[in-house]
């Protein structure tokens, strides 16, 4: 394949410019098991994920999920990345979280393997993308201030 080289003058060249050059195939991130590993994060919880092809089965901290998450608006939360891009029962999902509370680490889960996704399967990061699942959420918990009850309530004020 022979490498083409064109000069471009002002603006106008950029849209007549080959398109072809720009398109780059992404290869997948696989580990030596064929697995995909991501980091996933919200809040205080980090969840490690690892997904491979399989049945659909999710295990958390070496527990099923309908163990881990009793509520089903977390497995829901989970199941979003496989429902978007239509890989519902096709990936094994393994995952280690820590921290956080049980709502954090739904979250952090669904960024994790959300990202995961698109290491196995590059052509899934639009979709994922626009829903907004690889977009680390960087709400946090504001710090206690001194002076002060909480982060912003001040303690009551008395007038006498």
């Amino acid at each position: 394949m022979a490498q083409v080289t064109t000069t471009l003058s002002g603006l106008k060249d950029i849209a007549a410019a080959p398109a072809a050059a720009s398109a780059e195939v992404v290869a997948p991130k696989l580990d030596a098991q064929g697995r995909a590993y991501a980091t996933g994060k919200r809040k205080d919880a980090v969840a490690r994920v690892w997904i491979k092809p399989g049945s659909g089965k999710v295990v958390i901290n070496g527990r099923d999920q309908e163990v881990y998450f009793a509520r089903p608006v977390l497995r829901m939360m989970i199941a979003q990345p496989f429902g978007i891009t239509d890989r519902a029962d096709q990936f094994d999902v393994m995952v280690t979280v820590a921290g956080g509370g049980l709502s954090g680490q739904a979250g952090a889960v669904r960024h994790g393997i959300s990202k995961a996704l698109t290491y196995f399967e590059p052509a899934l990061r639009p979709p994922l993308k626009a829903a907004g699942f690889l977009t680390r959420d960087a709400r946090v918990v504001e710090r206690k201030k001194y002076g002060k009850a909480k982060a912003r309530r001040s303690f009551q004020f008395s007038k006498r």
